[in-house]
């Protein structure tokens, strides 16, 4: 069976069609139900025990091959035929403006990256989510005022269904089917009945972080965070915790940065403190890893969570937060030198 799939790879490797007739008529003979392809797999049942390894790759190998092959055919045909239909040799000739990345892009690309740098993987999740992995998994109570309709968008109810209003859903579902060590990143869209504004609008951009293992402390969470700044804001960064209250962490801290316009002088961008919020922070609650079926007597973990609308604020000074969804191209191509 290797020799005849190594000739198949060899035909393969050499497709050529001059029109879409004969594109169809390769994909029949290799690819279909009946063709070579599949003949070959239906036979792999009598490859021996000690050769059914290096067969069965070997087919994988083939079968990509020739999709990706009469793919890239077909893709050049109807490049061909959408090039013919839409040239209009009588129109003047006319600038085409290139687009840029959007500005939260480029700051969503920039955290990802540094916490990348620092072992943290990516993970998402659906924004349309269920009560437990927004508010119960996250130890909010029954009667915590993000549960009302008047702060959160719900598609049903009983059982309820909403849009998710943070990106604490995706950690819930991380830890519901993985183990420690556990480090992610959860980049996201979410949602909250918020009117809108100068400052807020209903709907925003967030990154959270998750990190669970043996003996993590608040000192980890300190140092990852002040290396993130410095990395985000300049080596002169300076950082300070301030004790708060988040129902999934304790204890639980706000996250200022030493103010990059005054440097920490005092100015009206930093209502003359020195410093400006950029994150909610903490060491995970118990509760919240007991829930997701993870044991709080072995394991410890810390969470944040910043808006990539805000940290974009800081980074290019945006006074208007709905500038970033009204799509304005003169307000977009102020950021072509960040690209």
């Amino acid at each position: 069976m290797l020799a005849k799939i190594e000739q198949l790879l060899q035909e393969v490797k050499g497709l050529t069609a001059q029109n879409p007739e004969e594109l169809e008529a390769l994909r029949i003979k290799y690819l279909s139900k009946k063709g070579a392809i599949n003949v070959l797999m239906a036979d792999f049942r009598n490859v021996p025990a000690e050769q059914k390894k290096e067969v069965g790759m070997k087919l994988n190998e083939l079968k990509n091959l020739a999709q990706e092959r009469i793919a890239t055919l077909k893709e050049a045909f109807d490049n061909q035929d959408n090039g013919a239909a839409e040239l209009d040799l009588t129109r003047t000739a006319y600038p085409v403006n290139l687009g840029t990345r959007h500005p939260l892009t480029i700051v969503r690309n920039e955290i990802i990256d540094i916490f990348s740098r620092m072992g943290f993987t990516i993970a998402d999740g659906p924004e349309v989510e269920d009560d437990w992995h927004v508010f119960s998994s996250m130890n909010f109570a029954e009667d915590h005022p993000a549960r009302d309709m008047q702060d959160t968008f719900f598609i049903e109810s009983h059982p309820d269904i909403i849009l998710r209003t943070h990106t604490s859903s995706v950690q819930s579902r991380v830890m519901e089917v993985s183990q420690p060590p556990i480090r992610v990143i959860c980049p996201g869209r979410v949602y909250r009945n918020e009117a809108i504004s100068y400052r807020a609008h209903c709907f925003f951009h967030q990154v959270e972080g998750l990190y669970i293992d043996k003996n993590v402390s608040f000192t980890d969470l300190k140092q990852v965070l002040l290396q993130f700044a410095q990395e985000m804001f300049g080596p002169e960064t300076k950082i300070r915790l301030r004790p708060s209250y988040f129902p999934f962490t304790e204890p639980s801290a706000e996250m200022d940065i030493s103010c990059d316009i005054c440097g920490g002088e005092g100015c009206p961008f930093c209502k003359y403190t020195g410093w400006v919020e950029i994150l909610g922070c903490g060491m995970v609650d118990p509760a919240v890893l007991e829930a997701n079926g993870i044991d709080s007597k072995v394991y410890t973990g810390y969470a944040f969570g910043m808006g990539v609308e805000r940290i974009t604020n800081l980074k290019y000074k945006v006074k208007d937060l709905r500038m970033f969804s009204e799509n304005d191209t003169r307000f977009l191509e102020e950021f072509e030198s960040a690209n």
